[in-house]
């Protein structure tokens, strides 16, 4: 079966900055641009030029130095900011400008205090001003389309096709949609739409969906995910790019979908953001996370040590990690067993259960010892007590 491509728009530098604690400067902006197109992803969002002189700022900065990434930025449906993002970014093949329409009749009556046709008269004023300025790449988000209705997502999309969009955004801007009701979603725009125009997805984590709802979206027939390095952003934020590249690389086959995007090159830019907006560490999120390729269990040492196709079906040299074997009240003798061997050291079954007696069956504590400082206090632990033998 022939695979589909799917392009990766990273908007880290914009939605994921968003939230609170993640604000960056034009510089670091400029670091992490240049590591996600290192990276292979095709599209990064550099910013809102009109909400900010940093966001300007960081446009310029990146905008002229990707080579082979595209850029875009965000906007308001009005002319105002289009021309702002036009002086940051300029005009090329390579600039996206992405307007953002209201999409859900609650965010027409109680954030905007607009009717449905003002709504979509701003976005055929804002479309048609930056194809005037002769931008060839024009896409229209639809904020809150997972609580739109069908006849209202229809007229937005129709309407911003005509006025010279080439790109939908269906954003599910609350985590509300399930991968059913997001799938329906993209379905449906993309009968409306027609098989040349881009469709996007843009999801939000709030219900832990931010993924399946993505991916739910390219099967239903989007062209493109929007997704953050770590998922960071607003609330519970946004779909994973690494997760993203990640399910394609595995999982391609399966769903008939790949990206040129390179997993081994994520994991640095994100030990990179971390530093940046000093996130915090976490032990178990999915490819990043501290632990995930470590392994304290007895059992499941035993199987990585006999085959780490065990318990690995997600690698760790695919994304530049490597993997750890940890000694916690967990482990097993097997572990003990495989660093004396290691050390070609002999050993008796005695000598075995001591140690494991002393160091791991008896311990009550939290402790957890990577295999070297384990394997010296084993080895210690023998050198002592064959002393002690040889003296009585």
């Amino acid at each position: 079966m022939e695979k589909r491509l799917i392009s990766l728009l990273d908007t880290t530098l914009r939605d994921g900055e968003q939230a609170p604690g993640n604000a960056m400067t034009p510089e670091q902006k400029l670091r992490l641009a240049l590591m996600l197109e290192d990276a292979g992803v095709h599209t990064i969002e550099t910013g809102f030029p009109a909400s900010s002189s940093t966001d300007f700022i960081a446009t310029q900065m990146i905008s002229s130095q990707l080579k082979k990434s595209s850029f875009a930025t965000f906007s308001r449906a009005l002319v105002k900011d289009v021309k702002i993002a036009i002086d940051a970014g300029g005009v090329s093949d390579r600039h996206l400008v992405m307007l953002v329409a209201t999409g859900s009749d609650l965010h027409l009556k109680n954030k905007r205090h607009i009717t449905r046709e003002q709504g979509l008269t701003e976005i055929i004023e804002a479309v048609t001003y930056a194809k005037d300025q002769g931008l060839q790449n024009v896409a229209v988000g639809i904020e809150d389309a997972s609580r739109g209705e069908y006849d209202y997502i229809e007229s937005i999309t129709r309407t911003s096709i005509k006025a010279g969009a080439n790109q939908i955004i269906l954003a599910d801007t609350t985590g509300y949609a399930t991968p059913t009701s997001f799938g329906d979603l993209v379905r449906f725009v993309r009968k409306i739409s027609g098989p040349d125009i881009k469709i996007s997805t843009h999801c939000h984590n709030d219900l832990g969906l931010g993924v399946a709802n993505a991916l739910e979206g390219l099967k239903a027939g989007a062209n493109e995910i929007q997704a953050t390095l770590g998922g960071i952003g607003e609330r519970a934020g946004n779909t994973s790019l690494e997760q993203i590249v990640a399910n394609l690389y595995y999982k391609g086959d399966e769903y008939g979908l790949y990206t040129t995007a390179r997993l081994n090159k994520l994991y640095k830019a994100y030990i990179t953001l971390q530093d940046i907006i000093n996130l915090e560490e976490s032990r178990m999120q999915p490819l990043f996370g501290k632990y995930v390729f470590s392994t304290a269990a007895g059992i499941h040492q035993q199987g990585i040590l006999n085959d780490p196709n065990t318990y690995e079906y997600v690698k760790p040299q695919d994304l530049d990690r490597e993997r750890q074997l940890l000694v916690t009240r967990h482990s097993g003798k097997t572990i003990i067993r495989h660093l004396l061997q290691e050390n070609f050291e002999t050993h008796n079954k005695d000598e075995i259960d001591y140690l494991y007696d002393k160091f791991i069956f008896n311990q009550q504590s939290s402790m957890c010892d990577d295999l070297n400082d384990f394997k010296q206090k084993i080895l210690s632990e023998l050198e002592s007590k064959s002393t002690e033998e040889a003296v009585l």
